[in-house]
């Protein structure tokens, strides 16, 4: 057995010092110490070695195993170094390295980010819904009458079913009132589409948040002064704010918001941001009609909502002329960012 012992492992170093590539080591690996190799079946003698012989035989064979394991990871390393000497060759190891290039947020989501975190320092909690709705959810509960041209195919997504692509997120207020009861302080950033012609100024889908606060005492001192809040720590505390008396269904009396924009080399001027109001008591009744109760009573309770265009939030903050540069996905522009 000591003479079987030394020689299996003798003629396995001069196998493994032969071998010149690692497909050959593997099988020289598996043809000794696997479950069929050579050393294995060795090691299965043991049964029949004597009992007094058993210690001695044993640490024959543990030393083999071991030397013979130390001879294939020597070999492993030998093969692995002269394949990366190889591999190496022709290359100039002294010219510079190539940089790396480090990733960033897109500037939509930064926007998205630093919006939601202003609002929800202010208490406001993120609210979610569909984006194919049907036109309850997306005009009728909104006080859209039938002719509003946002209604028209023109304007809008429609689906064979009826339904529709949401032209804003505004059905999240919606939703978010059926669904609960009073008080509600949300906004629903999201997608929102429409049939526009895509150009500098203009996409078919695009970013939208907006936000609805109703209570039992909401006025619109509330309304102006989260927003005018929202906007200076967004551009700037000195940013000047303006409401401008506007027309929305959904919202009486109704405002667009501006602000005042100072580009290096221009003279300042005003840009309109956002559009808000208090919300409508037909729109409460709409929505108390779906949930068959008087939870938002206009007796009872108030409220405003604002909305605005994430991508023309990012447009202003960064002087970006041409919306399409947002969705073209071109690294000379997003690097920037970075």
């Amino acid at each position: 057995m000591k003479d079987q012992i030394q020689s299996t492992q003798t003629e396995a170093l001069a196998q493994i010092e032969a071998i010149s590539d690692f497909r050959s080591l593997e099988d020289a690996r598996v043809g000794i110490l696997g479950k069929q190799g050579s050393l294995t079946k060795l090691s299965a003698g043991m049964r029949d070695v004597a009992k007094e012989d058993k210690a001695e035989i044993g640490q024959l064979l543990n030393a083999a195993r071991q030397t013979i394991t130390a001879s294939l990871d020597a070999k492993k390393e030998a093969l692995q170094s002269e394949a990366d000497a190889k591999a190496l060759e022709g290359i100039d190891l002294t010219l510079p390295g190539r940089s790396v290039h480090h990733g960033s947020l897109h500037p939509l989501t930064i926007i998205r980010h630093e919006a939601i975190g202003i609002l929800r320092r202010m208490g406001f909690a993120l609210a979610d819904g569909p984006e194919i709705e049907d036109e309850f959810h997306c005009f009728d509960a909104l006080n859209t009458p039938e002719d509003h041209p946002a209604r028209n195919e023109k304007d809008t997504f429609y689906f064979d079913s009826g339904k529709l692509l949401r032209t804003h997120t505004s059905s999240v207020q919606i939703r978010t009132m059926e669904g609960g009861k009073p008080p509600v302080r949300i906004i629903a950033p999201g997608s929102a589409y429409r049939r526009d012609e895509i150009d500098a100024t203009h996409l078919s889908v695009f970013n939208q948040l907006e936000g609805l606060y109703v209570d039992a005492d909401v006025s619109l001192g509330d309304l102006k002064g989260t927003l005018e809040y929202f906007l200076q720590e967004m551009f700037g505390s000195e940013t000047e704010v303006r409401f401008r008396p506007h027309f929305f269904p959904f919202t009486e009396p109704s405002f667009e918001i501006d602000v005042k924009l100072h580009a290096k080399g221009q003279a300042p001027k005003w840009i309109e941001v956002a559009g808000c109001g208090m919300v409508d008591p037909d729109v409460f009744d709409s929505v108390n009609g779906n949930r068959k109760d008087e939870a938002y009573s206009p007796a009872g309770v108030t409220g405003f909502a604002f909305g605005m265009g994430l991508d023309r939030l990012a447009m202003i903050r960064w002087g970006i002329k041409d919306i399409r540069l947002l969705i073209e996905n071109d690294t000379r522009f997003l690097k920037q960012f970075a």
